[in-house]
């Protein structure tokens, strides 16, 4: 893949390699509770989240994409001359018409590479599968040149002081995607729903809070979800046929449902509603009467309409109670990044996938293993398709590689991360919000959360032009324990200055 052509159509195309953003800071949830006077259990078991990710004001949307990008770049070996495609997917915006693939491209213009394909995809959560499948369509495409393409997605999700103040989170990845991977998406296996909806959005461009409409974001969720199973599996069925009509090898054509998956993964705003929806897909079954489904079970189930349960509150229990044995097997592992981060948008669904590849004690338990998919961005758009994983021969990207590198993630998300008490979150994000449109600015908050390798916001100035820096750190700046110990002294100090300062 050296841009100078190719012999032959592509095949196996899917991701090569990725590198994932873990932001250093983090709240523990159970103390968010305590902290908002609300019932024991309503986050870690309502919501059934653990902890939610922090973004200091050194880091925005375009510093989280660099850090990724170039991250991805020094792991693999990769050169920016090499990269034919970029896309970026995000809800994370910062400027109404500049994209952020045009600020990473400070990453590619330095090593005398402009002829770069792509710009950013916007719709809610949904960017990033978007921003995907547009990466492969130019791979499989007359247009594509013979070289790498690249997708970067990453938002940042804040929410006002209240009741959805804990679904917030932040995080960003990058993914190499190209041919002969070792996780393929599979081709004519793919339901897309879209509709008009006013369910979650954000039309005040001087805000940082979305508009929710919370139960008709959920009603939407499963309406979603229905119509793209349905379609998925007729799909996906009648692709499993024409694929055995056409090798001379004899393939059993079968139902298409949740026993095909190893796993069966969704859009995670928070872990409870994942789990929801696979109850949901198992009701699909239930009412379609699939064969892994026992008679006297799937017989109560049978004349049931999809479209009057929605709302059927006692029914999604009692589904949920049915699923429990499947949700813990296919589901639950793909969770643990979502549960320790919080809502990421558009890198939602792809930190489940990365926790599920990792979840398996070998590599090889994971060859020839379909895994569903299920991606959903407000407004809305939403997309059911499968990925493979297989055992690559003669490349330089295995699947074991792509393990290790989300390992270098889970090794600094469980060791490397810096806590803060939710009274220095409100101040972090109360400031946020009332500098986003402040300029010049210059970042004034602890840098001890900042590695060496970061990207971050540097300045901006009066222009609104936003510069960027690479993160170096010395001997006496660079984290040790005794930095992660005081974090919460730093920042209480910084926050005590600010006071005084205004005071003053």
């Amino acid at each position: 893949m050296n841009g100078t052509g190719y012999l032959h159509r592509p095949s196996s195309v899917g991701i090569l390699a990725c590198e994932l953003y873990i932001p250093a800071l983090y709240v523990e949830q159970s103390k968010l509770e305590t902290h908002e006077n609300v019932s024991k259990g309503k986050n870690t078991i309502g919501l059934g989240q653990q902890r939610m990710s922090i973004c200091s004001d050194h880091e925005d949307i375009c510093s989280l994409c660099l850090t990724v990008l170039s991250r991805l770049l020094d792991e693999t070996g990769v050169h920016p001359q090499q990269i034919g495609r970029l896309d970026v997917g995000t809800e994370t915006l910062i400027d109404k018409a500049k994209s952020i693939k045009t600020v990473l491209m400070q990453l590619f213009v330095d090593h005398d590479n402009t002829a770069v394909e792509g710009v950013d995809n916007v719709n809610a959560c949904y960017g990033g599968t978007a921003a995907i499948f547009n990466a492969i369509h130019w791979i499989e495409s007359s247009f594509w040149d013979g070289r790498y393409a690249v997708v970067v997605m990453g938002d940042i999700a804040i929410y006002p002081k209240g009741n959805a103040r804990p679904t917030g989170g932040a995080g960003a990845c990058a993914l190499l995607i190209g041919p002969n991977a070792p996780v393929v998406f599979e081709s004519g296996c793919r339901a897309t729903h879209m509709a008009h909806v006013y369910d979650f959005y954000k039309p005040n461009f001087t805000s940082l809070y979305p508009v929710v409409d919370g139960q008709l974001s959920i009603q939407s969720v499963i309406s979603a979800l229905d119509t793209c199973y349905t379609q998925f599996c007729t799909k996906s069925q009648m692709n499993h046929e024409s694929h055995s009509h056409t090798h001379t090898t004899t393939l059993t054509s079968r139902e298409v449902n949740l026993s095909t998956f190893a796993a069966v993964l969704f859009h995670t705003p928070y872990c409870k509603l994942a789990q929801k929806s696979l109850a949901r897909l198992y009701l699909n079954d239930l009412i379609r009467a699939c064969p892994y489904i026992p008679n006297n079970i799937s017989e109560k189930y049978k004349n049931f309409d999809l479209r009057t349960t929605i709302n059927d509150k006692e029914l999604e229990r009692e589904m949920v109670e049915q699923s429990r044995e499947l949700y813990e097997q296919k589901t639950l592992p793909g969770l643990y990044f979502a549960q320790n981060m919080g809502n990421m948008y558009t890198p939602s669904v792809y930190y489940s996938l990365f926790a599920f590849l990792i979840s398996q004690p070998t590599e090889e338990q994971l060859y020839g293993r379909r895994i569903l998919l299920f991606s959903y961005g407000s407004g809305l758009a939403s997309s059911m398709y499968s990925v493979v994983c297989r055992k690559v021969h003669e490349c330089r990207f295995t699947l074991a590689q792509l393990q290790r590198s989300i390992l270098r993630a889970k090794l600094r998300l469980d060791h490397e991360r810096m806590e803060v008490t939710p009274d220095i979150m409100d101040k972090i994000l109360l400031e946020r919000e009332q500098t986003q449109h402040k300029v010049p600015f210059t970042p004034k908050q602890p840098n001890e959360m900042l590695k060496s390798g970061d990207m971050y916001l540097k300045s901006i100035d009066d222009s609104y032009r936003r510069y960027y820096d690479k993160f170096v750190a010395n001997d006496n700046s660079e984290r040790d324990n005794d930095n992660e110990k005081n974090v919460q002294e730093l920042y209480t100090k910084y926050f005590q200055n600010c006071q005084t300062s205004d005071d003053a």
